[in-house]
């Protein structure tokens, strides 16, 4: 069996970033940016004022002068005269400062009175102004390529003057669950049957992580049904199977996809829970076969699906962050697989995370892992660990899972 870091490599070897394409602003959001955005012009494009009061010059604004207001200058309404000296001009959050100005006296330090302000408070150069280009100049680099744009990205680029982007394609990743005991949710369940899960919890994951899933039919155990689900996926950067991957007389992914040309890379790994594993090649189309057991598939998809998504979307293809945590309660020796113990996260007096795994884990439990605040990842042959000690982390409220 691979261990989890050799299966990951080969998984990750073949995979590129989608192609860029050029969007709008409204569609940037959440895509990976795959070219630097520089400013095309600067901001602010003139001095402006920072707040509500009136423009004088700076050796006007002593404590009790009294200046002529010779007009206003609303933002986006520019006053086209040169302020001379004794002269005021009234201005608000925004409004380009006048020529010959050089300091903006507040509103509540002025009082005005028959086209006369005095001024209650003296001002000096520069006093309440924003420069031009205090916050970017044209040609400054707004955003780097490789970027995951937010609101806050978007609102830059919209600044810069920028209302298209150029991003990589959201990627597209068809999801395929298998087995004749299931049923999607609100549909009649077969004798024996149970509800499934893991199409739906996957795609959300998916759509979390910038990609677009696309749910497919589920495929009952025959040949032929599994090869139809991998004609319906055509198209997709990303083929996503669930169950169906074992030794059971009734796993039939491999030999259903084989039918349509199938290149196997690998099948189990050294992890628990996830040990049937698959990863191969359909025509070009990377598949990967997760367990069919709901929490297994889920947490496969944190340990593989999520640097997958990554690379594909344009980013570095990165496990999944771990945190340092202490545990709350021992745990007994792992074996020779790669160990994920669901577990909620406290705070201990002293600030510390503490970690302390369900009793139970067993990989057909999705309620406990909708439970879970993290992982505790546990090295294959790890020792017995007391109370206390030091252990890593995958916290599942920073994956957004």
């Amino acid at each position: 069996m691979l261990s989890i870091g050799a299966a990951r490599a080969r998984i990750l070897a073949g995979l590129h970033p989608t192609p860029a394409e050029v969007v709008p602003l409204a569609d940037a959001w959440g895509r990976v940016g795959a070219t630097e955005v520089r400013a095309r012009l600067r901001q602010p494009p003139a001095d402006v004022s920072a707040m509500d009061g009136y423009a004088l010059r700076a050796s006007d604004g002593v404590l009790g002068a009294r200046l002529r207001v010779v007009g206003a200058a609303p933002a986006g309404h520019p006053w086209p005269g040169t302020l001379a000296a004794g002269e005021a001009v009234r201005l608000f959050t925004g409004s380009l400062m006048p020529d010959g100005a050089d300091s903006v006296l507040l509103q509540e330090d002025a009082s005005e009175a028959l086209g006369v302000v005095t001024v209650n408070e003296a001002t000096r150069p520069g006093r309440h102004i924003r420069p031009a280009g205090q916050d970017f100049s044209a040609g400054d680099l707004l955003i780097a390529a490789g970027k995951r744009l937010n609101a806050r990205d978007i609102g830059l680029a919209a600044a810069g003057n920028h209302a298209w982007l150029a991003a990589h394609r959201r990627p597209r990743v068809a999801i395929l669950a298998t087995g004749d005991e299931i049923a999607l949710p609100g549909e009649p369940i077969p004798p024996g049957g149970i509800v499934s899960s893991n199409a739906h919890a996957l795609a959300a994951f998916v759509r979390g992580l910038g990609g677009e899933p696309l749910v497919l039919p589920i495929a009952g155990d025959t040949l032929e049904a599994i090869a139809a689900g991998a004609d319906a996926a055509r198209g997709a950067d990303l083929l996503v199977t669930t169950g169906g991957a074992s030794v059971g007389a009734h796993d039939l992914v491999r030999a259903g996809l084989a039918r349509r040309g199938l290149r196997l890379d690998f099948w189990k790994i050294a992890m628990r829970p996830g040990k049937p594993l698959m990863f191969g090649d359909v025509g070009g189309m990377p598949v990967l076969g997760l367990p069919g057991n709901p929490v297994s598939a889920l947490v496969c998809a944190v340990v593989f699906l999520w640097p997958v998504l990554a690379r594909l979307s344009g980013l570095p293809a990165e496990p999944p962050p771990r945190a340092p945590a202490r545990l709350a309660a021992p745990l007994p020796a792992n074996d020779h697989r790669a160990d994920h113990l669901r577990a909620t996260l406290e705070r201990a007096a002293d600030g510390t995370a503490l970690a302390r795994a369900f009793e139970r884990q067993d990989s057909a439990m999705l309620r406990l892992l909708a439970s879970a605040d993290a992982l505790i990842t546990r090295a294959p042959n790890a020792p017995a660990a007391e109370a206390g000690e030091m252990v890593e982390v995958i916290r599942l409220d920073w994956l957004g899972v």
